[in-house]
Parts: structure tokens; C-alpha cells; sequence
């Protein structure tokens, strides 16, 4: 005959006595409490994600759902060889103006989530006071905001089109070698940061005709250069940081310019053969913008019977970035 399992602990109560509990019984007779006397966070602990677009670039909004974007633009020359147009009492040659407008035309593409909700898990989530179709929405806007970025940052080059760290018709140049004996910062010296400084920003400059709406005021470097240029001094014998240096002396400030210079993960291993790269630019509408035709929006919800779920459909329109100026920006790699 088989054994038989031993048999599950009782509480054994003697009539006239108190109630005895063995040490099984004891161990886990107060399970129940757990819940009770768990302290639970309220909260929904949301994962780390960084979108820095809304710093870097202006973001035109409107326009409805379109194929492409346009923006016209206009150039002057006069004919004949007289080019100052200075003429004399008998001057015949005197030039005449003549305009060229052209059109250059953007892409546009479409961002679309569907946010699926089933029918028991929403009655579920109710028990808990916590509505998960508000938990799906902050992910939807998180992953548009993240595609923006993308967009802004990279483009989609298998589309064609680009963005503020690799546009193939920005001029791009190498950073030179410092004292050190290589281009890295962290082996130049406060000054020779400044020149490499000094140098992107004066080439946007010469490019726009030394036109000082075209002198680029925002400059992107990659978190780790960023991080040396704020904690490590000019000198031991200054209280002054090599970012604070940067601001205080470079170009730009000398001509009225306030210059910003931001940290940006999408500038690591961006330039020419995977190197660290500074990006240089007027953060300007009138410079380089991108469109948003149309903002995230819901467009339709439909309950799916078999599924026994709601769909809501999402979607936006994003435009390319727009380099209106190609010479009011320029990179720099190997920083």
C-alpha cells in the first residue's frame, strides 16, 4: 500500500483551553497579510528616453495632410559687363536687372500608431483606478516624439533625405591636430578649443557674405566633449570653466551674437568614419526649419468585435529638415 502524504498542519484546540498552533501552521497562517501591509507606489514608472528636437530646430506647424513641402527663392544679376552699374555722359552700357526664382520641394512622411485596448483588461484596469488607455496614449506620443527626433537628427536616408547631423551638402571639414599632436579636446589646450571654435562659426560667416544673420549661434557637440569642456578648468589658477571660456570669447559674442553650445548624443560617431562631430548652424526659422503639416492627432476609433478590443488609429505628418541656407552651417569632425 502507498504511503500517504502527510497530512496539512491544523490549529488543535483543547475545549476549556487556549487555541495551539504547530510551527507549520504558524509560518504561514498570516500569508493573508501580505497585501495589507504592502506599501504600494502609486506611481507608473515610465522608461528613461531623452528628445532634445524642440531645443535644436524651430518646427513650422499646419498646412493639412500634403505630399511635399516648398519654399521659393529668388536670386539677382545684371547683363552686360558693366557690373557696378556706374555709368558716364555717354554711357551706353547700362545693365539691367533680371530675377531668377526657383522652387525647392521637401518630402513629407506619415507617422501612424494603432493604440489597441481589449475590452476585459479595460474593465480590469477600473478595479485598480488606472485607465490603460491613457498608459498606451503616453506611449504613442513618447514613440512620435522619438520618430521626430530621428527625423530631425538623421532623416531617413533610405528615403533621400537627412538631417541636422548628415546632410551629404553641408560642408564638413576635419578638426586639426592640436599640440597634443592629435584633433581630440581632450588633448588640446583651452585656446586651441576656442580657435576650433572660433573657425566653424567664421565660416558660416565668410560663406553668407559676412552677412551676421547667417553667422551660425548654435553649436552641437557630442555628451562626453560637452562634459569635459564644463568640468575642467581653464587653468588651475582660474575659477572659470573651458565652456564658460567658449562663451565668453568666441566670435559670435564679439559681434553680438549669443552662441549656445548643447550637449547632442546624435553627434557621436556622426562624422566621416565614425568620428565625434561639431555641428554648427543658425537655429533660425528663416535658416533651417522643418515642417509638421499635422500634428499627432486621433483620426478614428472603431471597436473590433472579434477581437473583443477598441482600435484607435493615430497619425501625423513630419517634413524633412530644411537647410534654407546651406552656408550658415558647417561640421567639424574628429573633436
Amino acid at each position: 500500500m502507498a504511503p500517504q502524504a502527510p497530512a496539512a498542519p491544523r490549529i488543535h484546540a483543547v475545549p476549556g483551553s487556549p487555541m495551539i498552533m504547530n510551527d507549520a501552521a504558524i509560518s504561514g497562517g498570516m500569508a493573508f497579510l501580505t497585501a495589507e501591509l504592502e506599501k504600494r507606489d502609486p506611481r507608473l514608472l515610465e522608461p528613461l528616453s531623452s528628445v532634445t528636437w524642440q531645443r535644436d530646430i524651430v518646427a513650422k506647424t499646419g498646412g493639412g495632410w500634403v505630399e511635399f513641402t516648398s519654399n521659393m527663392f529668388v536670386n539677382w544679376a545684371t547683363t552686360g559687363s558693366n557690373e557696378n552699374g556706374i555709368i558716364g555722359g555717354e554711357t551706353n552700357d547700362i545693365p539691367i536687372i533680371q530675377a531668377d526664382v526657383s522652387k525647392d520641394v521637401f518630402k513629407v512622411v506619415t507617422f501612424s500608431n494603432i493604440l489597441k485596448v481589449p475590452f476585459v483588461d479595460q474593465q480590469k484596469m477600473q478595479n485598480i483606478g488606472r485607465s490603460l488607455d491613457d498608459i498606451l496614449d503616453k506611449g504613442i506620443r513618447l514613440n512620435y516624439n522619438k520618430s521626430i527626433d530621428n527625423v530631425v537628427y538623421t532623416g531617413i536616408p533610405t528615403m533621400g533625405f537627412y538631417g541636422l547631423t548628415n546632410n551629404p551638402n553641408v560642408i564638413a571639414t576635419a578638426a586639426p591636430n592640436g599640440s597634443g599632436g592629435t584633433a581630440t579636446w581632450k588633448t588640446k589646450t583651452p585656446d586651441e578649443i576656442l580657435a576650433d571654435v572660433n573657425k566653424i562659426i567664421t565660416d558660416t560667416w565668410a560663406s553668407s557674405e559676412y552677412d551676421l544673420s547667417g553667422m551660425a549661434n548654435h553649436i552641437l557637440i557630442p555628451p562626453e566633449q560637452y562634459t569635459y569642456i564644463v568640468s575642467t578648468k581653464v587653468s588651475m589658477a582660474a575659477d572659470k570653466s573651458i565652456l564658460q571660456y567658449l562663451l565668453d570669447n568666441n566670435i559670435g559674442r564679439n559681434q553680438g551674437i549669443d552662441i549656445v553650445i548643447a550637449p547632442s548624443r546624435w553627434c557621436i560617431g556622426a562624422g566621416t568614419g565614425g568620428k565625434d562631430r561639431m555641428i554648427a548652424y543658425v537655429n533660425d526659422e528663416d535658416r533651417v526649419n522643418f515642417d509638421l503639416p499635422v500634428p499627432l492627432a486621433r483620426v478614428m476609433t472603431q471597436p473590433h468585435v472579434t477581437e473583443m478590443a477598441y482600435l484607435t488609429a493615430y497619425a501625423a505628418q513630419l517634413g524633412q529638415v530644411k537647410f534654407l541656407y546651406l552656408q550658415c552651417a558647417r561640421y567639424m569632425d574628429g573633436i
